[in-house]
């Protein structure tokens, strides 16, 4: 089986940030994983002992309303759901491997496991840079105060097309 059954971006793309966590909706990891969201839905409810809440959780309607907006629906009534998605954090994505036994799924998991360790390190990097460069700011005088103006918004720029309410931020 391929290293890499699913493009990293595509696996990015799906990773939005609610209640401060970043975490993947259930639907888009039935997609990843091949299977229908109400099969991967089934396998959880019948293991919910191995999702505790800071696994796994459901959307409210506010935070449903803000995903629909950030998917860029259309304006359909409820894009065919009938209750809020469950979202699941990194450690219910790791989890749903010990429920979900297929090839596939161990492979996009694995993938997927990698992604979130890649996106925790960019952010760790660019706080570390950040601090470097607020060290740097403090020990040079104000003459130099545009310049590092300059490269604060450099670092704060917004990814093209504008920045999203949520999700993951470069």
């Amino acid at each position: 089986m391929p290293a890499d059954l699913i493009p990293n971006e595509l696996i990015e793309s799906k990773i939005f940030v609610f209640r401060g966590t970043k975490v993947m909706v259930d639907r888009d990891l039935a997609s990843l994983y091949g299977v229908k969201t109400k099969v991967l839905n089934q396998a959880v409810r019948r293991n919910l002992a191995r999702f505790p809440e800071d696994f796994m959780f459901q959307l409210d309607t506010k935070e449903m309303m803000i995903w629909k907006s950030q998917i860029v629906t259309s304006k359909k009534e409820k894009m065919g759901i009938r209750k809020a998605p469950r979202v699941f954090t990194e450690q219910g994505v790791a989890m749903l491997s010990s429920v979900l036994n297929s090839d596939r799924a161990i492979q996009v998991n694995i993938q997927i496991m990698r992604t979130f360790t890649k996106m925790r390190e960019m952010l760790s990097e660019n706080e570390g840079l950040r601090r470097k460069i607020e060290l740097l700011e403090k020990q040079y005088d104000e003459k130099f105060g545009m310049v590092f103006d300059a490269i604060r918004r450099l670092i704060d720029e917004k990814p093209l097309g504008g920045e999203k309410e949520i999700g993951f931020k470069y």
